[in-house]
């Protein structure tokens, strides 16, 4: 998969956009523009980090983070396994925080202890900016394999512990409490991801005392617009995006097509930007963890993170492009 860098001409539609902005702001009163401002304004500059607050605590956490799932899963290979390393080394270069693993994606915590260790041994201090992420995800007893992540990781807390895919869900929210009570871990959620299961997810969201709630979320798939994403403001849940770039499908359908000319007003200079910042700006989601192998594309990704968020009026017109080319 790669991603093309391509800027098209469209003058004419950015002065209309620009036009139908003004006279939507001039049409607001004072509280409800100030309403819109935290959508709008994210960064004080190009080079500050855009972050959002976890709901429950304020910490800020940084729009964009990082996935492990497939790309860390490289076995015992010495050659890919410092690749990955370099990819995590960029990773926090960039500012990087969350890095999200489970049990589920194979070597990948293994991968994952592997590349911190080896971090450490060259005095990057990702340790101080790592935000530390897994799952649990087994039908038995959860003890063994939460231990397993602890050794694997090489961590003595973990920032976010979360019940992968629902599965044995209240069994394992019980663990997870504990596990919180002593000390061990600091946030509780729950994941679900292609689409699954948003029933019993809303529920859990309605019930339950989580922290975190994971779901897919990107341009072509926004079903969790209509309850979960609303619920989640209301109940205060923090929201992580996972398949922000559908596992790469969205680079398949337009990696050959142009970006809007009026992209590079939002900080878009590709494809990976455009669909990253149209995800993390809903007022609802805290971050999304695209995961890739390729520095190159690290990079990219963390490109999100920097400048402004488009507010609403522009994400309609995102919305627009992608339906019409």
């Amino acid at each position: 998969m790669s991603h093309k860098h391509i800027i098209s001409s469209e003058n004419k539609d950015t002065l209309l956009c620009k036009l139908q902005r003004r006279r939507f702001l001039q049409s607001l009163s004072a509280p409800a523009l100030l309403a819109l401002l935290p959508n709008i304004v994210h960064a004080t500059s190009e080079k500050t980090l855009i972050t959002k607050p976890i709901p429950g605590t304020g910490e800020q956490l940084p729009v964009i983070g990082m996935g492990t799932w497939i790309t860390f899963n490289v076995s015992s290979d010495d050659t890919a396994r410092n690749a990955r390393t370099e990819v995590l080394k960029t990773f926090f270069e960039l500012g990087g925080s969350m890095v999200d693993s489970s049990p589920m994606y194979g070597s990948a915590e293994d991968v994952m202890g592997y590349a911190l260790k080896r971090l450490k041994s060259q005095g990057v201090k990702s340790g101080e900016s790592l935000f530390a992420t897994t799952k649990v995800w087994t039908r038995s007893d959860a003890e063994e394999q939460i231990a397993n992540s602890y050794r694997l990781w090489g961590v003595s807390k973990f920032d976010l512990y979360q019940v992968h895919n629902l599965l044995n869900w209240r069994d394992h929210l019980e663990t997870l409490q504990q596990l919180k009570q002593a000390g061990k871990i600091r946030y509780i959620g729950i994941t679900t991801s292609h689409g699954r299961r948003h029933d019993d997810l809303e529920q859990i969201m309605k019930t339950q005392p989580i922290e975190f709630v994971q779901l897919t979320y990107n341009m072509q798939h926004r079903d969790v617009e209509q309850r979960l994403l609303p619920l989640a403001k209301e109940k205060g849940i923090a929201v992580i995006a996972n398949r922000p770039l559908d596992g790469g499908r969205l680079f398949d359908h337009f990696e050959n097509k142009p970006l809007p000319a009026w992209a590079a007003e939002i900080g878009c200079l590709n494809w990976s930007q455009f669909f990253l910042k149209f995800v993390v700006s809903h007022p609802a989601i805290t971050c999304a963890i695209p995961a890739t192998s390729q520095i190159a594309h690290m990079k990219e990704n963390m490109g999100a993170a920097r400048g402004v968020l488009p507010d609403q009026l522009t994400r309609v017109k995102m919305l627009k492009y992608i339906q019409n080319i």
